[in-house]
């Protein structure tokens, strides 16, 4: 009897160890303030049609322009990138500032609700044409998953827009958010 009764204090031991296993209950995360990504500000020195020219690209968060918001309803701040392209002595060439809005008849109906303007990098002097990538991304893209737009200005100042496949020159797009605005 003495070693039935050991043997059943062994058992419950054993049942007491597995009822102590203890699981957290999953609680999503409340939405806060919306996000914005840093201004930025590029410059680049280059040569086009013989002459030096200064291409300036600004990104700025501009909390008027539509936000978008995640599953959870957490709200991204859209940019408004300027570009400039200056002569040697200053004067401007080309000016000219750029929303989401600006490339709507490029975008998928994905991006065009959940998309943001992330970057516009220069790319290349091609002939008479400067080129330049433009990235539109969701907030919360990972490095693959973008839209690349190529917009290129040519020598009389006039603009063309049109869906990038040359993917190789895209690495190194940043994403970084600020929270509050």
């Amino acid at each position: 009897m003495m070693v039935l009764g050991i043997m059943s204090l062994g058992a419950c031991k054993e049942k007491k160890q597995a009822e102590e296993i203890v699981a957290t209950k999953y609680v999503p995360k409340k939405p806060g303030k919306p996000i914005s990504m840093q201004q930025k500000l590029d410059t680049q020195a280059l040569k086009w049609m013989g002459a030096a020219y200064q291409v300036e690209v600004m990104r700025t968060a501009v909390d008027s322009l539509p936000m978008v918001a995640n599953e959870i309803g957490q709200k991204y701040v859209d940019n408004r990138i300027q570009l400039s392209v200056k002569r040697a002595d200053g004067s401007v060439f080309f000016e000219k500032a750029f929303t989401k809005a600006s490339f709507m008849s490029y975008l998928t109906n994905d991006y065009r609700r959940d998309g943001l303007l992330v970057d516009m990098r220069f790319k290349e002097v091609r002939g008479s044409e400067l080129a330049f990538v433009v990235t539109i991304a969701t907030p919360e893209a990972t490095d693959d998953e973008f839209l690349p737009l190529e917009l290129a200005v040519d020598k009389g100042g006039g603009i063309s827009i049109k869906v990038d496949d040359d993917m190789d020159l895209l690495a190194g797009d940043e994403t970084d958010f600020d929270e509050g605005v």
